[in-house]
């Protein structure tokens, strides 16, 4: 990539969300710190799924209960409107900031591969995720990368921002649900 190109404007920015705090942070920081008036923002919310998605052989249900296929249907079909909505909420700073957005949903059983494939189908100049500290490495040592920003980091063929929620915002949120 070219100097003229990164700083011409229109770049294509993927903001991966997962409806956490620590998501919300990341879209905040990026609006204030990193994203530009003119950039092309795509909110990529990877909805995890029991069903195997694949190029060459379609769908395959892990778990089939013919029983329970209509109240799991309607479950769905809950679970994807409230993502939708909070998805949706995700993007006021983006709204805010006058920063043109849109929000892709997909859906597959690997959060972490998806983000580096669709990240990588949708052209986008960089990544920007937050970083939830779940991983392994929170054992071995405090502040380090959670298992899908590692991930992402390593595998994805742009740039990766990882976004690290502060403490300070960790310890109010954890003091408001007392």
């Amino acid at each position: 990539m070219s100097l003229s190109t990164l700083f011409a404007g229109n770049r294509k920015i993927a903001i991966a969300v997962d409806l956490s705090d620590e998501s919300a942070y990341a879209v905040r920081w990026a609006v204030a710190n990193y994203l530009r008036p003119d950039d092309n923002v795509v909110l990529l919310h990877v909805q995890g799924t029991r069903v195997l998605y694949g190029a060459d052989w379609g769908s395959i249900d892990l778990a089939i209960n013919i029983n329970d296929e209509e109240p799991e249907q309607k479950l769905q079909y809950d679970f994807d409107a409230l993502t939708s909505n909070k998805t949706a909420n995700l993007a006021k700073p983006l709204m805010d900031a006058q920063i043109p957005y849109r929000i892709h949903i997909v859906k597959d059983h690997d959060m972490k591969e998806r983000i580096c494939l669709e990240g990588e189908r949708l052209r986008v100049n960089a990544v920007i995720m937050g970083s939830r500290g779940f991983g392994e490495s929170k054992k071995a040592s405090k502040g380090r990368l959670g298992s899908v920003s590692d991930y992402c980091v390593h595998h994805c063929s742009c740039p990766v921002v990882v976004v690290r929620y502060p403490e300070e915002e960790k310890e109010s949120n954890a003091s408001t649900l007392k």
